[in-house]
């Protein structure tokens, strides 16, 4: 049996062409929403339709951005239809149709570049980051406390003061305090 799913962003947009141009193509039963593409739990449309799947059965789209909105969301979701053993075909991508051997092997060909580009980005994302931590920049929250409030709290805990005593008294919680006790925190004061 063959599947549709019609969906549009936005509740001023209609998805009646597309509707109509997937029972043209021999959808059945079409599932069509309002929604954002952004993520699936928004979608119960696009929860039916995977509910209502059997071995055997074709999911269609008149594009693959009606399905999914990056290369890996579409990896996985077409990775999910394979594990039921449904096909996929996108009217507006004929390359986009895993009921043929050809349209399986350009999926294959897709997710690999995809992966291949996710692992570009996170090079050049470690990359960016160590640059910056050599050029001394810091990551993460600034701290609570500046250099010598940290020495006066080594000294006033060397002295008897309790954590959570100097955690009151600097308006800080206990976490903070117990940080800037600990030697590499001191060292660098």
């Amino acid at each position: 049996m063959k599947y549709g799913y019609a969906r549009v962003s936005s509740k001023t947009q209609d998805y009646l062409a597309q509707v109509e141009a997937l029972k043209a193509a021999g959808c059945e039963r079409v599932f069509s929403e309002k929604q954002s593409g952004k993520s699936r739990e928004g979608r119960p449309e696009f929860a039916k339709l995977m509910k209502a799947l059997l071995p055997g059965d074709t999911v269609v789209v008149t594009k693959l951005d009606r399905l999914a909105r990056s290369s890996r969301d579409l990896h996985n979701i077409v990775g999910e239809l394979e594990g039921l053993s449904v096909g996929f075909l996108s009217l507006g991508e004929a390359w986009c149709d895993t009921t043929t051997p050809v349209g399986k092997m350009m999926l294959a060909v897709m997710g690999g570049l995809a992966e291949f580009e996710r692992s570009l980005i996170r090079s050049r994302c470690e990359a960016g980051i160590e640059r910056a931590k050599r050029q001394g920049k810091q990551f993460g929250r600034p701290s609570a406390l500046d250099a010598g409030q940290k020495k006066v709290i080594a000294d006033r805990y060397g002295k008897g003061a309790t954590i959570p005593e100097l955690a009151a008294e600097y308006e800080v919680g206990v976490g903070t305090i117990w940080r800037a006790l600990q030697p590499a925190e001191v060292a660098a004061v």
